[in-house]
């Protein structure tokens, strides 16, 4: 393996092609380098349903063994639930996924005791160092004592406190479930076993090869089945998962889907409900209807960068109750900060099922305005295309800042423009008053963005 890893080093989480980019040999010196920066006796690790990810996760376990910590093997999980032993046991701990990356890649992300992220600027870019400086110099040498490794189930603890969580005493509900061939066939019919649900799996056979679709739902490709199965069941609702099932995707019984702003702010809402006056956290692509909404049931929206080490971090600042992503990322302070699909589900399964109403007309309190989704464009030089958009919306009666990329708001709309850290890709975010509105300016933004000089 190559000494320099900052092509698998990324903000958040280690992420490659195996054995092309890395293999069990390196796995197993990240397992020391992540035992020497955390100073941890203990540590967890998990793993998802890729081919490469048992023998990875055992070779992290080695690595961490060898520098004296005992390492608990939970095998086959969520990274959620990998969180939740993370809270749980009070431990660091390591999940080896790629989440949705195609079946050739993998990855870990890493986080401290309570579920605290390891990120670039909080312990992963001196995990880098040393793995770097390792492959050149040698395996660094063994503690006096090696650790142990033993093995233990979370799965039955991590459905139960979910569930203690959330009041399910809800009316039967008829829900369609596609876990893409990942985690999500693995959890739920743990969690939701004992509720008053109908469930029409999907593709819940683990498979890291994803022979049905691209474990991210996201994409508007991956849902089409799980639309077009809610109707033919004539399903309540429909869930997809991604790969490592720690983002969950709805869509409502009509099969359209459902704007994950949507789904922050009706979360919000329910747990402002709990905790009055909270704090809500919300990324800066998330539609006007979030702090909205928030502020409407007493609470304090906080706008953060996109990204959740950015959440993490200011949910654990602020002590928030709840925080919400566009991606479909959401955080409860509950779970000790940690972003769960799973838990945002049976929120969303809580509500409709506490009413009689259908999922459309309960998201559409939340759902108030025209929004263009995400949309990539490839530019060969990022800097100078959002400089070129920015100088075309300046004195024209807007607002700009730069938090995250560039986001302009006027009165009626807004977007923001941001350049993607791993792909030569700006990322167009417009949301509008009424769907012309969006539409023209979303136009105007993507002209000046791919134009060529």
């Amino acid at each position: 393996m190559t000494a320099d890893l900052s092509q698998i080093v990324k903000a958040y989480d280690v992420r490659g092609v195996v054995p092309d980019q890395w293999d069990e040999t390196l796995a197993e010196l990240f397992g020391a380098a992540f035992v020497r920066v955390t100073g941890a006796d203990a540590i967890v690790v998990g793993h998802d349903m890729r081919p490469s990810s048992p023998g990875l996760a055992d070779a992290f376990a080695r690595g961490a063994a060898r520098l004296g910590a005992d390492v608990t093997l939970i095998g086959l999980c969520s990274t959620d639930q990998l969180y939740f032993a993370s809270g749980s046991l009070d431990l660091p701990g390591a999940m080896f996924t790629a989440s949705h990356n195609p079946a050739q890649y993998n990855g870990i992300k890493m986080c401290r005791k309570g579920a605290a992220p390891v990120g670039q600027d909080t312990g992963l870019a001196e995990i880098r160092e040393l793995a770097e400086r390792w492959t050149r110099d040698g395996a660094p040498e063994a503690a006096p004592t090696t650790g142990t490794i033993t093995q233990r189930e979370t799965l039955t603890d991590y459905a139960a406190y979910l569930k203690s969580l959330v009041d399910l005493t809800i009316r039967p509900l008829k829900v369609v479930v596609d876990a893409g061939n990942g985690m999500g066939g693995h959890t739920v019919p743990t969690v939701f076993e004992g509720l008053p649900l109908d469930v029409v799996p999907m593709y819940f056979e683990l498979d890291g090869t994803f022979p049905n679709h691209e474990a991210n739902p996201l994409d508007p490709k991956n849902i089409v089945d799980l639309q077009a199965r809610v109707l033919a069941e004539g399903a309540d609702l429909g869930l997809a998962f991604d790969g490592d099932a720690d983002r969950c995707f709805v869509v409502d019984e009509r099969g359209e889907p459902v704007s994950p702003s949507a789904i922050t702010a009706l979360v919000a809402a329910r747990e402002l409900a709990k905790h009055p006056g909270g704090t809500i956290i919300h990324n800066l692509i998330t539609s006007w209807s979030v702090p909205e909404v928030v502020r409407e049931q007493g609470g304090e929206p906080v706008r953060t960068r996109v990204g959740h080490s950015f959440i993490k971090e200011e949910m654990a600042k602020t002590g928030a109750v709840f925080g919400g992503e566009h991606s479909a990322h959401y955080y409860f302070k509950d779970f000790w900060n940690a972003d769960t699909g799973m838990l945002a589900a049976l929120h969303v399964l809580a509500a409709l099922g506490g009413q009689e109403g259908t999922l459309s007309d309960l998201v559409s309190a939340y759902d108030r305005y025209a929004s263009s989704g995400e949309i990539n464009s490839t530019v060969a030089d990022q800097k100078a295309s959002a400089a070129k958009v920015r100088a075309a919306y300046e004195g024209e009666g807007v607002t700009l800042d730069e938090l995250d990329g560039l986001t302009v708001t006027a009165q009626d709309w807004w977007f923001n423009l941001r350049a993607s850290n791993t792909e030569p890709l700006l990322r167009l975010n417009v949301e509008a008053r009424d769907a012309a509105t969006m539409a023209k300016i979303r136009d105007e933004v993507l002209t000046l963005v791919r134009a060529t000089d």
